[in-house]
């Protein structure tokens, strides 16, 4: 919205605006590209970030502890035991702040602030704004880290900002200007009232979704990252954090049983790698599936996000034509609060996140060798001599073991013995058949479908 009040009948030609927005809770950053396609003015949200718990009632809680500091050393009273002082203390800091953005010096002047025993007590307290620079200048600096991060995500340095726009109350600190100026190099512009700006522009949006602006297009982004739940527990993503809105994209899975005939298809929305940790939006299950050994089957799982923030989830069956759909209306249901977090979440657990998804990828490994070597031994027992199936058996066994356990490293060794007695009898069997070697390694398959990823329905009706 901001972009929008900013950028209209504005000098054309394509550019990049960085959109500052510290208002009186929250601090948000947006990476805005602003574009002339066909004729239309295009404003596409390349990237988001901030801290919903930094905002300018955060700065005037800095003066109002100075206050009752200076306060409690002058006439020994603590003015937090106080509620009424401390709501005039409260209004009195927030006027000092504002009065300091336009002078250097101002006095906070609060006659019978507060009593005791000896009689009435009044604060008169001077507070220069290089003072309150010094009080809050951890806060400035906090708003600068996500601004780095959003310029990362959106795969821009600062030099390529061609404009740094700011929105918000408290971005009219002459402090917070000069550290916004120094990250991005450059002024930011100060032509429209910071308070205004955001309502501004979304009276234009109203504009355009009703059809009375005509030369404006303005794209979102998806704030997390859209998936689906598979083997293991894993969150495998399908549209990635900040990718525009509407936008397609479309996965190849197959199944992890032999003659699975169901799958079931969990949409989920974050960050992080372990598919429990994000938020649940649909469930549903794709049946009907034609009996296949596993990893033969494929199911297109496509998500669909419309102009309207609608997301579509089908699941469909290549062979069969088989199809279900879901819609999820626009709206996650989370607040950027939790949105936030979930991505602030992600990060500090990126790790064990880590861990996690390699575990999983060697557990779903070891269990694809198992699988093709007890294929083989069954359909071609009787052409492999009894030593090397005995060998096989035995390796399998102890993958099957270390796989209880959480060693990936015991995991990846024990499955590399079992694929080394594999290879033998591979070997054996290919020597045992006429015709081309190799024709029947159960390790040949297609190499863009994720195999074995859908675990089984747990419905016996729907296995049927």
């Amino acid at each position: 919205a901001a972009a929008l009040a900013y950028g209209l009948d504005k000098a054309g030609g394509d550019r990049k605006i960085a959109v500052y927005d510290l208002g009186g809770g929250t601090f948000d950053v947006s990476i805005i590209e602003i574009a002339n396609v066909d004729g239309e003015k295009q404003f596409e949200v390349l990237a988001t970030n901030g801290d919903t718990f930094l905002g300018g009632e955060d700065f005037d809680k800095r003066v109002i502890d100075y206050l009752v500091e200076e306060f409690q050393k002058d006439q020994g009273i603590d003015l937090r035991k106080d509620p009424l002082a401390l709501q005039r203390l409260k209004d009195a800091a927030e006027r000092a702040k504002i009065e300091l953005s336009s002078s250097q010096q101002t006095e906070v002047n609060l006659p019978y602030v507060t009593a005791d025993a000896a009689g009435p007590k009044h604060l008169n307290i001077k507070l220069t704004r290089a003072k309150l620079e010094s009080l809050v200048e951890d806060l400035i600096k906090k708003t600068i880290e996500p601004c780095r991060i959003a310029l990362n995500d959106a795969g821009l340095r600062a030099s390529d900002v061609s404009e740094v726009i700011l929105v918000g109350g408290q971005t009219r600190m002459p402090k917070v200007n000069q550290a916004v100026a120094e990250f991005f190099g450059k002024e930011p512009r100060k032509d429209v009232n910071p308070d205004e700006a955001v309502a501004i522009g979304a009276a234009i949006q109203g504009g355009v979704l009703a059809g009375d602006v005509k030369d404006v297009l303005l794209l979102d982004v998806t704030p997390l990252s859209l998936g689906i739940e598979t083997l293991g527990g894993v969150f495998t993503k399908i549209i990635e954090k900040n990718t525009t809105i509407p936008t397609k994209a479309a996965q190849t899975f197959s199944t992890a049983e032999d003659n699975q005939s169901a799958v079931t298809v969990h949409v989920l929305q974050g960050e992080r790698e372990q598919a429990r940790y994000n938020k649940s939006l649909a469930k549903f299950d794709l049946t009907g599936i034609d009996s296949a050994p596993r990893g033969m089957p494929q199911v297109e799982v496509a998500f669909d996000i419309d102009a309207n923030g609608i997301l579509h989830v089908s699941a469909k069956d290549k062979k069969t034509g088989k199809e279900q759909k879901v819609e999820i209306k626009a709206g996650s249901g989370l607040s950027e609060e939790e949105i936030q977090r979930m991505v602030t979440d992600a990060e500090t657990h990126r790790e064990e996140d880590k861990k996690f998804h390699d575990l999983v990828t060697a557990r779903n490994q070891a269990d694809a060798l198992i699988h093709g070597a007890r294929t083989a031994i069954k359909d071609n027992g009787d052409k492999v001599p009894g030593d090397v199936i005995g060998r096989v058996e035995g390796a399998i066994a102890e993958v099957e073991t270390a796989m209880k356990g959480d060693d990936q490293g015991q995991i990846e060794a024990k499955s590399k013995a079992l694929e080394e007695a594999a290879q033998a009898l591979f070997a054996a069997v290919a020597a045992a058949q006429p015709g081309p070697a190799g024709e029947a390694d159960a390790s040949s398959k297609n190499d863009d479908v994720v195999d074995a990823e859908f675990t089984e329905v747990n419905d016996d009706e729907k296995k049927q």
